[in-house]
């Protein structure tokens, strides 16, 4: 369980996270809020970490109950109730700087010798795969892309920009929906290796109204695949009151949150498509990465 290579998930990593001696090693640069690179210790085992200490973070008009930390594990919560997996393993835990989120680290591990990490929201590392998002100069997404919009490129010049036909990101659409996600951006996905897809930053989730913002807007009003259809049947299932994921999401959220939870998963299930965007927000945040 040493080094970057372990495994976001699984009882054992939760365990380590939870309760593991975290020693902060740097600072994460160009983040709004404070976060931390760090490992966690306990019994010869390591693990390496994000750590997102509440009195880091900076109050957001929009969302004045309970604290980004909370919405950070509560995210991982249904993430890990889909059985996609889609978020590494998040838990909510006391740290050097008081209590906060913390979260497995991955990708290529930061310089533990300086005083700043590398951003963990880059995508460092990930030439192996073909790209996630691109702009493209022209009118359609071409063979394997769902276009997303057009975008100022500056110059007076206009840049569609799409995203993969992927089923990875389609599974992440759908979990954005659920979760309400207002600000999924193309640095928030990462690709360590092995073909597998983790998403981060999750702190803006979870609001009432409808929020989402995403770059994955590609298969907006598509009906939903088999998969995605019976794993939204599942969740359904786990939210009802008293339920097991019900009652955990009722330690990390209001209950008016944790009831939109369960409107929005029946709302895709009634239409069996993915989401449009509502226009009463931005639908796209930008910049994109």
């Amino acid at each position: 369980m040493s080094g970057g290579g372990a495994e976001p998930a699984g009882e054992a990593v939760r365990t380590l996270l939870a309760e593991g001696t975290l020693t902060v090693r740097g600072r994460i640069r160009d983040a709004s809020n404070a976060v931390l690179y760090g490992v966690v210790e306990r019994g010869g085992e390591s693990l390496p970490c994000v750590y997102k200490p509440v009195r880091g973070e900076r109050p957001l008009w929009d969302f004045p109950d309970g604290n980004l930390a909370m919405r950070e594990v509560a995210a991982y919560e249904v993430s890990r109730a889909t059985g996609w997996d889609l978020i590494p393993a998040t838990v909510l835990r006391d740290g050097p700087y008081g209590e906060g989120m913390c979260q497995v680290w991955v990708g290529p591990l930061p310089d533990a010798e300086s005083e700043d990490g590398q951003d963990g929201e880059s995508e460092d590392g990930q030439d192996e795969e073909e790209p996630l998002l691109a702009l493209v100069e022209a009118e359609e997404p071409g063979e394997g892309w769902k276009a997303v919009g057009f975008a100022d490129v500056g110059g007076g010049r206009t840049a569609l920009l799409v995203h993969a036909d992927d089923a990875r990101l389609r599974r992440l659409a759908v979990l954005d929906a659920v979760l309400n996600n207002g600000d999924r951006k193309g640095g928030h996905l990462l690709r360590p290796s092995g073909g597998r897809l983790w998403a981060i930053d999750h702190g803006v989730s979870f609001h009432v109204d409808d929020k989402l913002r995403t770059l994955l807007w590609g298969w907006a009003g598509d009906a939903l695949t088999p998969e995605a259809v019976e794993v939204l049947r599942g969740l359904s299932g786990v939210l009802a009151e008293g339920a097991p994921l019900a009652t955990r999401l009722a330690e990390l959220l209001t209950g008016p949150e944790v009831d939109a939870v369960r409107k929005r998963t029946e709302a895709m299930l009634s239409s069996g498509r993915h989401p449009l965007p509502s226009g009463d927000w931005p639908a796209i945040p930008w910049p994109p990465v």
